[in-house]
């Protein structure tokens, strides 16, 4: 029995050793390059030798020791890599939108109507608006489908009765170059930016030059919680101006934000997995009792698949206008 419990312990320190060793190997490949990447890599492996050696050849303090220094060197190294909004950004994220709020008046800066002529080229355009909090009519949830039907993109519009809308979509902010992937979302790799847009801008490149699976879903809230959902946006924004923050594709996505900001609106809010598996968003919202449409939800799924209808828009009638028209 005693043999027994002395090889499992020894299994669980170097099932943790090499954990621990994967984790900080991914870190370090991420962000480091070059001769310091290859140094780096080479120091970890002989800091997981050595506490491997330690715990077998010597005694279990010894083990437990070197892997203590050694996370605390990795560990130390991670708290310097920290969120920053100076870099070289790729043009269509290097601008998060701004806030500032007089009463029921918000006026937004920075906000995105760019001119695409493809899914890659456009003509930039920096806009500000003024908004009355006292005029949104309705919320609308666009997802958008790019490859794996689980995983969609939100984006959250808010309609005024002046028929302008303006759509807030938290993202990833690349760099020049840069290209997203999932693994260096969840290692500090990615910054996190709130874009706030016209659907001209956001909502057609997605649908014309993307070619991406887009829906627009009805979002039934009263007047007093359009306004609150409106000033979370408005808070998150304030908040990544005055300091930038990491994207993380488990925890700070553009899904899980959304959530956060919602529970302004229902604090106990219940946690679920389709805030991760976003493709299934419309059934936890329906499931809220929050998603509007008419009938069963399949139904009310395929009335929200907007992209055929934006993708033969009639130029002279407002973007906004045509994707709602039957």
């Amino acid at each position: 029995m005693k043999r027994f419990v002395t090889i499992l312990s020894h299994s669980l320190f170097a099932l943790i050793v090499l954990a621990a060793t994967a984790w900080a190997a991914t870190a370090l490949w991420l962000h480091l390059s070059g001769a310091l990447r290859l140094g780096a890599e080479a120091a970890l492996a002989c800091g997981a030798l050595c506490a491997l050696a330690a715990r077998f050849a010597r005694s279990r303090r010894s083990g437990w020791a070197v892997l203590a220094i050694g996370t605390l060197a990795v560990g130390g190294w991670y708290q310097t890599i920290t969120p920053r909004d100076d870099r070289s950004w790729a043009l269509d994220v290097s601008r998060g939108v701004k806030a500032q709020v007089a009463g029921d008046i918000v006026t937004l800066r920075d906000l995105r109507d760019f001119d695409w002529s493809s899914a890659t080229q456009a003509t930039p355009r920096w806009i500000t608006g003024r908004y009355d909090l006292r005029r949104i009519e309705t919320v609308d949830m666009f997802t958008s489908v790019w490859d794996n039907p689980d995983i969609a993109h939100l984006l959250v519009s808010f309609g005024f009765a002046d028929g302008e809308h303006v759509v807030f979509s938290v993202e990833i902010r690349r760099e020049a170059g840069e290209e997203f992937n999932e693994i260096g979302g969840f290692f500090r790799q990615f910054e996190l930016v709130l874009i706030g847009a016209t659907e001209n801008d956001i909502v057609k490149l997605r649908s014309n030059y993307r070619k991406e699976e887009v829906r627009m879903f009805p979002i039934l809230l009263t007047p007093e919680q359009r306004r609150a959902m409106f000033l979370s946006y408005v808070a998150l924004a304030q908040k990544l101006e005055a300091r930038p923050a990491f994207y993380n594709t488990l925890t700070a996505n553009c899904t899980t934000v959304v959530y956060q900001l919602a529970t302004v609106l229902k604090p106990d809010l219940p946690l679920d997995w389709r805030l991760v598996l976003s493709g299934y968003l419309p059934d936890y919202l329906a499931g809220l009792g929050v998603l509007g449409g008419d009938g069963p939800l399949q139904d009310r799924k395929a009335a929200a698949e907007i992209t055929a209808r934006a993708q033969r828009a009639d130029p002279a009638i407002p973007f906004s206008r045509a994707i709602r028209q039957p």
